[in-house]
């Protein structure tokens, strides 16, 4: 069984530092608000694992997953909300005075800390690939010796506990750069790269096959 859960955790590992639409979000709210609005949002994003990984044990994740019509409703959910993000990002670049810089300790000028949260979770729970992760990977990454509720759930810890430990890791990578970042010539530029990042992930979530 240790065999296994070391197996697990190196493909858990590997799929957690692959960059997508949560590492995008991340990377604009700590760039924007802040390194403390960046762990809320990487808050929001294990607490949507978290949801995915109960949802998983219980089996209704595989609902979802085996359900063409949930599915879409989902896909095209996630699709929006990520060009809603990306436009939202190329529209604050056009701005000709960039907002004064925020210190770690003062509250978000741009955003709450709620709505930071809220963006992790959203962009999170909007994603059908993590139902298809949890129903279609894991199962096969449980310990034999385990029941699959049981080897699920531990599964699912593991995957929490190295997300938040790799988007926090990233938080404080960015934010100790953030006196760059901060310039408005690079502002701008962050805000338009991270924009037509996140629509590509929109516009690339919305092509590929269920």
């Amino acid at each position: 069984m240790i065999a296994q859960l070391f197996a697990a955790a190196g493909v858990l590992a590997l799929l957690t530092l692959v960059p997508g639409p949560d590492m995008a979000v991340v990377t604009r709210r700590s760039l924007t608000s802040g390194p403390a609005d960046g762990y809320r949002t990487a808050g929001g994003i294990v607490a949507g694992l978290l949801v995915w990984g109960v949802l998983a044990v219980v089996g209704l994740a595989a609902v979802l997953a085996a359900s063409a019509v949930a599915y879409t409703v989902v896909k095209v959910l996630g699709v929006l909300y990520l060009l809603y993000l990306g436009i939202q990002a190329l529209w604050n670049s056009r701005r000709s005075a960039p907002a004064a810089p925020v210190s770690e300790e003062a509250p978000s000028l741009r955003s709450g800390g709620g709505s930071a949260w809220r963006t992790g979770l959203t962009s999170n729970l909007l994603n059908p690939k993590i139902a298809v992760f949890y129903t279609g990977l894991l199962p096969s990454l449980a310990p034999s010796d385990l029941s699959v509720p049981l080897g699920l759930a531990i599964l699912v810890a593991l995957h929490l506990v190295m997300t938040m430990a790799w988007l926090s890791g990233y938080v404080y990578l960015v934010s100790r750069a953030r006196s760059v970042f901060e310039r408005p010539r690079v502002r701008r530029a962050m805000d338009r790269v991270t924009g037509v990042v996140l629509i590509a992930f929109g516009v690339r979530l919305a092509t590929e096959g269920a």
